[in-house]
């Protein structure tokens, strides 16, 4: 992983409401498969983390930006899903210096 990369994703990663919205999108992701095929509808967490909708946007842009999840139109409905493979390549990079 490129350093510009790493240090978009720890930035992103880094303002304690982003990382709860990206644990929240990874845990409901891990419940069942049923799930991570369907992915975490962002309204599910406005609810769950008391976050307004301008706010949630703003963020879900920032984590979408550091390439940490993608998100999916469903009718009226915004799905969001980890994308693991981010966190795998920083992992790696960790694992060099530990």
């Amino acid at each position: 992983m490129k350093t510009k990369k790493l240090a978009k994703v720890l930035k992103a990663l880094s303002h304690q409401k982003r990382l709860e919205m990206y644990l929240e999108v990874a845990r409901h992701a891990e419940k069942d498969f049923k799930a991570s095929a369907r992915g975490c509808f962002v309204s599910d967490i406005m609810e769950s983390l008391n976050i307004g909708a301008p706010t949630v946007s703003h963020h879900l842009k920032e984590l979408t930006n550091a390439d940490l999840i993608t998100t999916e139109r469903r009718g009226k409905f915004l799905v969001a899903r980890a994308k693991k493979g981010t966190l795998k390549e920083a992992r790696k990079v960790f694992s060099i210096i530990a």
